[in-house]
């Protein structure tokens, strides 16, 4: 977590509150659902929703909860194949009793002026689902996947979407994803993470320290929410991918600056590792405590650099297909890493590994050059600046 001074200061004293600024260890988890919403031309926004599933999972089963998930998807009907499709089916295999699934509309691409009968009746058909599965109760996380291009092509009453999301059941978090979102569904959002892409900078062509097409580096950073989130969306896609192909492609999940417990991710992934051996390797570093510019101590280098060693030995050796470098940014922010080390590791990197780096950072390191995807999270709104607290299952 990389914060100026005076921010850290104001933050220890009570007079702001950080976004997210806590650690699992002494969050006060609040009880109160949140209506959230992810959009934006961004990379990142299924796959973050895909990450609150895995958490949410991961409750149900560390803790023993009433944890139960509805994936609705809209405009991602049979006949084309997705990138989260695999994720999902492994995760209903590993885990039937606590994740359902409705896809609903055609798999082309249409704008308003093509929109079919067809095109409404279907969209109408997730809704109907919706309404009914938030007026039930019976769930504790219900993902509307793409929901906001429906609105935006004027497929379902705007005003009947955004009073039924109003009135959902006090505990019931909601998930809203796809770019679009109407003003109207947004004022009523207690989250709204905007993914903004950014293009990668034309290189010059005799610059031979830059190739001009590195391949399968993934970047997620900025102020909003969803960066560790879509990686690990990310993660269950690469597990996914290997079950549905019958393939080895494991995921190793490294992350800094999250030392100690509590994490509801960690119970999920040794589910999945139950379930799907071999598939998935983890490990976390650093101190159970927020790290402050100005004041981190030896440990925190100390451990910055284990778990660094460890990727850069993991990447080079090509044995993972995926690997996530959940919070790297910071710590390269913070200066508890150098940069070059990660930059020429990247420019190596086996052609068929795919990596992923997540973390907010003032100054964008030089890797960022060698980025596939750049998507960085705009915090439009947080109910964490309103003194909400963070929530098991769905925060962190």
């Amino acid at each position: 977590m990389v914060l100026k001074p005076e921010d850290s200061k104001a933050i220890r004293r009570g007079r702001v509150r950080g976004i997210g600024i806590v650690t699992a260890a002494d969050s006060k988890e609040r009880s109160h659902g949140q209506l959230h919403i992810y959009d934006g031309e961004g990379k990142g926004k299924s796959q973050a929703a895909l990450g609150v599933v895995l958490r949410t999972i991961g409750l149900g089963i560390c803790e023993q909860r009433r944890t139960r998930v509805l994936l609705l998807r809209f405009l991602k009907g049979p006949g084309r194949a997705y990138d989260e499709d695999a994720a999902i089916e492994a995760l209903q295999q590993g885990f039937p009793h606590l994740i359902d699934q409705v896809r609903t509309g055609r798999a082309d691409f249409f704008t308003a002026h093509e929109a079919t009968e067809f095109d409404a009746m279907e969209a109408q058909r997730g809704w109907d689902i919706a309404k009914g599965a938030i007026a039930s109760a019976l769930y504790s996380v219900v993902v509307l996947d793409e929901l906001s291009p429906v609105l935006d092509l004027g497929l379902l009453p705007v005003e009947d979407v955004v009073r039924t999301l109003n009135d959902r059941p006090e505990g019931m978090e909601i998930i809203v994803t796809g770019r679009g979102a109407p003003a109207s569904l947004v004022r009523v959002a207690d989250l709204h993470s905007e993914m903004r892409a950014h293009r990668r900078p034309e290189i010059d062509s005799e610059n031979l320290t830059i190739p001009n097409s590195i391949g399968g580096i993934e970047i997620y950073t900025g102020e909003g929410k969803g960066k560790s989130t879509s990686a690990l969306g990310k993660a269950l896609q690469a597990i996914g991918r290997g079950i549905s192909q019958d393939k080895s492609h494991r995921v190793l999940i490294l992350q800094w600056l999250k030392g100690g417990s509590g994490y509801t991710e960690d119970a999920a992934i040794a589910a999945l590792r139950e379930s799907y051996p071999h598939l998935v390797d983890h490990l976390r570093s650093g101190r159970d405590a927020i790290v402050w510019r100005g004041q981190q101590q030896p440990i925190d280098y100390v451990e910055a650099e284990r778990a660094w060693e460890i990727a850069r030995a993991a990447i080079a050796s090509g044995l993972y297909k995926t690997v996530i470098l959940d919070e790297l940014n910071p710590s390269v922010d913070l200066e508890l890493l150098p940069v070059e080390p990660i930059v020429q590791t990247l420019l190596r990197k086996p052609a068929e590994t795919e990596v992923i780096i997540t973390g907010r950072c003032k100054n964008l390191p030089s890797y960022f050059d060698l980025a596939s995807v750049h998507s960085e999270m705009v915090c439009h709104k947080h109910y964490a600046e309103q003194g909400v607290n963070l929530k098991k299952g769905v925060d962190y």
